[in-house]
């Protein structure tokens, strides 16, 4: 894929995204109006990199094209929701899913069910319209939606264990922390 190819490819995903960051800042807005309260802590946002899509399509086994990144990869577009509290992940989940113009491709929820490691996240692709002059297409946006300490946790883990690697000697620590921080979270939602 040449630098022009994945320039002119990533397009409608920037502006999925685009279209997706402004509904998520829309709901903050409105809840914080409506219960002088606001769910989310801050928002992150990337378009994956022409070199990271190259090594993913390799890494599964695909042909490295512009129609395979198409075909197969559905995190181009990616976009990062912290909240501050568990309840408000699913309050935004809940209120994303009532829009009728967007479609859910994929979701997992390692909240419920956090993964052996102890990350624990909510994660959500969407399809989202992109109108052109010749018509609509859908664009797939992953939203990954986290607590701070959820964010704290992975960041963490990804930086001292990056993933790929095998045998993360603090993976055991991990594991821990994730729980001690599950459990701080319980704690301090019960202040409010």
């Amino acid at each position: 894929m040449t630098e022009e190819e994945y320039l002119c490819f990533v397009q409608p995903y920037e502006d999925a995204l685009k279209n997706i960051r402004v509904r998520v800042d829309v709901l903050n807005q409105d809840y914080r109006r409506k219960y002088q309260n606001y769910p989310i802590h801050h928002i992150q946002h990337r378009i994956k990199q022409k070199e990271s899509i190259e090594n993913k399509l390799l890494k599964n086994g695909y042909e490295v094209s512009t129609d395979s990144a198409r075909n197969y990869l559905t995190d181009i577009a990616g976009i990062r929701v912290i909240c501050f509290f568990v309840r408000d992940i699913y309050a935004i989940v809940d209120l994303l899913k009532k829009q009728t113009d967007i479609v859910i491709i994929k979701e997992c929820d390692y909240i419920a069910a956090p993964k052996p490691n102890g990350y624990r996240s909510y994660h959500i692709v969407f399809g989202v319209p992109v109108y052109h002059t010749d018509g609509m297409e859908y664009y797939p946006v992953e939203i990954q939606l986290r607590t701070m300490s959820m964010d704290l946790w992975a960041s963490m883990e990804h930086r001292i264990c990056y993933k790929g690697k095998q045998d993360c000697k603090a993976e055991k620590a991990f594991r821990a922390y994730a729980v001690a921080l599950k459990d701080m979270e319980k704690a301090m939602e019960e202040f409010l």
